[in-house]
C-alpha cells in the first residue's frame, strides 16, 4: 500500500511538472523576457554597451523619431496660422498669440514616454505609423480646447514631408550635441595635449617596416589632430537637407486649396527657421545626397582613427609605450602577464562596423524607383548603429589614450641602435658641397657597415673622418644624430 502511495504521488507530480508547470511557467517567461536588458537585447548597443550610450537615444530611438515628428507637425501648424490661413486667423484670439503657440509647442517639448505610448497604442489601430502621430497630436487639441483646428494637423502634406524633415533634424541635433563633442572630448583633446607633451621627443621613424628618418612624436601625433580637424571642419559645411513638398514634390495640395499664397517662398523658409535647407525639385521623398555626403565624411573620420587605433597598436608592440596597470584587470585567461591593447583594438572593429553601416546608407539611400519606394523607410531606421559604433570607439580611443605611458629608454635604444637613419644627412651635405658621387658612396657604406659592422656612432664617425672634405663640413656632418636629425615643423596651434 505504502509503494502504491508512493507511486500514485509520483505520477501525479512528474505529470504536473511536464504537462502543468510549464503552461504556467512560460508566461512568466514571456513577461520576464519582454523587459529588455542587457542580456536579453539582441544587439550589444542596447544590451552591452547601453551604459555607454543611452544619451543617443535622444536622437535615434523611436521615442525620439515620434517626437521630431511632433514637433515638425506642431511647428507646421504654428507656420500655417503665421501666415494666416483664413481657417487660422483666429487661432490664439483667446491668448496673447505666443502664448498660444508656446501652448502648442508644450506637446513636444514635454513629450514623455507615455506620450510615445500612446501614439503606438492609435498605430495598432491605423496601422500606420505617422497617421498615429497626427492621431494623438489632433487628441491633444481636443484637450486643449483647439478642436476646430485640428484639420489643419498636417495639411496638405504626405508621410515623408514630416519624416525627411525630422529625420535630418534629429540628426542634425545628434552630430551637432553629441557626434562632434564626443569625438573631440574623447579623441581630438586628448591628442593634441599628447602632442604638446612629446613634441621635442625624437623616435625612429618606419617606413615599409624598417628603419627611416627620424622624426618628432609630437609630430607625429599632429598627423591625425590634422587630419581630424579638416574632417570635422567638413562636416559644418555638409547642409542638413529636408523634403518638404507634398505627396510627389509639388504641393500641389497646398496650392489647390490657397493658390493665391506663395508655398514654395513659405516651404524654404519653414526648412530654414528649423535650420535645415530644403531641396526644391524632389519626388515624394529627399534625395539624401548630402546624408550621403555626411555618411562619407563620418566614414572617413572612421578610417582615419582606423589609421591611428594601428599605429598606436604598433607603438605599443615596439614597446614605445607601456600601458598603465589597472588592478584586477586580466589580460589573458591563461597567460597572467599579459596587458593587452584592448581599447585600440576595440576600437578597430567598432569603427569597422561603423563603417560597412555608413557606407550602405550612402550608396543606398539616394536610390528610390521612379517617385518613391519604401526601402529607404527601413533602412533610415538603422541611422543610430553606426553612430553608436563610432561613439564607442571614440570612448575606446580616450580610454586607450589615457593608459599610455612613455618608454623613453626603448625609444632611444632604437635611435642609438640606427645610425644608418642619418646617412639621407651626411649624402645631403655632401651633395650641397658638390663632393662626387655621395648618394652611391653612402648607399655603398649604409648597407655594408662600411666593414661589415653595424653602423654605429663610431662608425659613421670613421666614415665621415675619410671623407676629402674640409675640416668645417666634417664638423657639421659630426653634429648630425639620430636624436637630432628631426627636421622642422609648424607651430602645433597653426591648424
Amino acid at each position: 500500500a505504502v509503494v502504491s502511495t508512493q507511486s500514485t504521488f509520483f505520477f501525479f507530480f512528474f505529470f504536473f511538472f511536464f504537462f502543468f508547470f510549464p503552461f504556467i511557467l512560460h508566461p512568466l517567461l514571456i513577461i520576464a523576457m519582454a523587459t529588455l536588458s542587457a542580456l536579453n537585447a539582441i544587439s550589444p548597443l542596447d544590451g552591452r554597451y547601453w551604459s555607454q550610450l543611452h544619451g543617443l537615444s535622444h536622437h535615434f530611438s523611436e521615442f525620439s523619431l515620434i517626437k521630431y515628428r511632433v514637433w515638425i507637425e506642431v511647428e507646421y501648424f504654428i507656420a500655417l496660422c503665421k501666415v494666416p490661413l483664413p481657417q487660422l486667423s483666429t487661432f490664439g484670439d483667446t491668448l496673447e498669440k505666443e502664448s498660444a503657440f508656446q501652448q502648442l509647442r508644450s506637446i513636444y517639448t514635454g513629450f514623455e514616454e507615455e506620450d510615445a505610448l500612446r501614439v503606438k497604442e492609435i498605430e495598432k489601430t491605423t496601422n500606420h505609423d505617422m497617421k498615429a502621430v497626427e492621431y494623438f497630436i489632433k487628441e491633444r487639441f481636443d484637450q486643449l480646447g483647439l478642436s476646430k483646428y485640428k484639420e489643419f494637423i498636417h495639411f496638405g502634406l504626405t508621410s515623408q514631408d514630416i519624416n525627411n524633415t525630422a529625420i535630418p533634424l534629429s540628426l542634425k541635433h545628434a552630430v551637432e550635441n553629441t557626434y562632434v563633442p564626443s569625438l573631440k572630448d574623447h579623441v581630438l583633446l586628448p591628442l593634441q595635449n599628447m602632442a604638446e607633451a612629446y613634441k621635442t621627443t625624437p623616435i625612429l621613424a618606419r617606413t615599409h617596416g624598417q628603419p627611416a628618418t627620424p622624426t618628432i612624436l609630437g609630430k607625429e601625433i599632429m598627423v591625425f589632430v590634422e587630419r581630424l580637424s579638416h574632417q570635422i571642419s567638413m562636416i559644418s559645411t555638409i547642409p542638413y537637407a529636408c523634403k518638404f513638398g507634398g505627396a510627389t514634390g509639388g504641393l500641389n495640395a497646398h496650392h489647390v486649396a490657397y493658390p493665391h499664397i506663395d508655398w514654395i517662398h513659405f516651404a524654404d523658409i519653414f526648412a530654414s527657421n528649423l535650420g535645415l535647407k530644403r531641396m526644391k525639385f524632389t519626388t515624394q521623398i529627399e534625395h539624401y545626397d548630402y546624408l550621403a555626403a555626411l555618411c562619407d565624411n563620418l566614414k572617413r573620420i572612421n578610417t582615419i582613427l582606423i589609421d591611428l587605433s594601428r599605429d598606436f597598436w604598433t607603438y605599443i608592440s615596439l614597446e614605445y609605450f607601456h600601458q598603465r596597470l589597472v588592478k584586477n584587470e586580466v589580460g589573458s585567461s591563461a597567460m597572467p602577464h599579459k596587458v593587452n591593447p584592448i581599447d585600440f583594438e576595440n576600437a578597430e572593429g567598432n569603427l569597422g562596423l561603423a563603417n560597412a553601416v555608413f557606407e550602405h546608407l550612402a550608396s543606398k539611400l539616394p536610390i528610390s524607383r521612379l517617385q518613391r519606394d519604401l526601402t529607404d523607410s527601413t533602412v533610415l531606421r538603422n541611422l543610430g548603429v553606426p553612430f553608436s559604433h563610432s561613439i564607442l570607439a571614440f570612448k575606446s580611443l580616450g580610454k586607450g589614450i589615457g593608459k599610455l605611458l612613455l618608454n623613453q629608454p626603448k625609444i632611444n635604444q632604437d635611435l642609438e641602435e640606427n645610425w644608418a637613419v642619418v646617412s639621407e644627412a651626411i649624402q645631403t651635405i655632401l651633395r650641397r658641397e658638390n663632393f662626387p658621387n655621395p648618394y652611391e658612396a653612402l648607399k655603398e657604406f649604409s648597407r655594408t657597415g662600411g666593414e661589415g659592422e653595424k653602423i654605429s656612432m663610431e662608425s659613421m664617425s670613421r666614415f665621415i673622418d675619410s671623407l676629402n672634405v674640409d675640416e668645417r663640413i666634417k664638423e657639421e656632418l659630426r653634429s648630425i644624430t639620430p636624436f637630432t636629425y628631426t627636421g622642422v615643423h609648424p607651430p602645433f596651434d597653426s591648424i
